[in-house]
């Protein structure tokens, strides 16, 4: 099961990169997260991990597992024995950028776990990209 949310946001590539990458800032930018810390030093790079609590959700680790300066960002958890990946595609436009968020759900129960929650995932993933059009356009101006 994937579904994804594509926003066109009003500012460069580069500013939108900044704040998907400024993992732990995200509870201040989107309703979906509640905590993010960061496991390791330095910039985010494929392997960085970090220990994410959203709402009405246990605790969980995510694993950096794609990462490509302003293009590409993605993560991933295991839980209940389905693996969930996150994603973030940047894509350069004449009005700023195509911001496409993802989740993708993966391994034994997924198809039961689409069933149950795709209307809360769908929620969800707008609800964040909502959240980063409005931090990025408020801090373009």
């Amino acid at each position: 099961m994937t579904i994804t949310h594509e926003l066109i946001l009003e500012a460069p590539v580069e500013q939108v990169w900044a704040l998907t990458v400024d993992v732990e800032s995200w509870p201040s930018i989107t309703s979906t997260m509640t905590s993010v810390e960061r496991l390791d030093a330095g910039p985010l790079r494929l392997g960085s991990r970090a220990r994410i609590k959203q709402p009405g959700q246990p605790v969980r680790i995510w694993t950096v597992n794609a990462f490509e300066p302003n293009k590409v960002f993605a993560w991933e958890t295991k839980a209940f024995g389905v693996r969930m990946t996150g994603s973030h595609r940047l894509e350069r436009v004449a009005d700023g950028c195509r911001n496409v968020l993802a989740v993708e759900l993966t391994g034994g129960p997924a198809k039961l776990l689409e069933a149950m929650l795709r209307g809360q995932f769908r929620k969800a993933i707008t609800a964040e990209n909502e959240g980063f059009r409005a931090a990025a356009e408020s801090a373009r101006q």
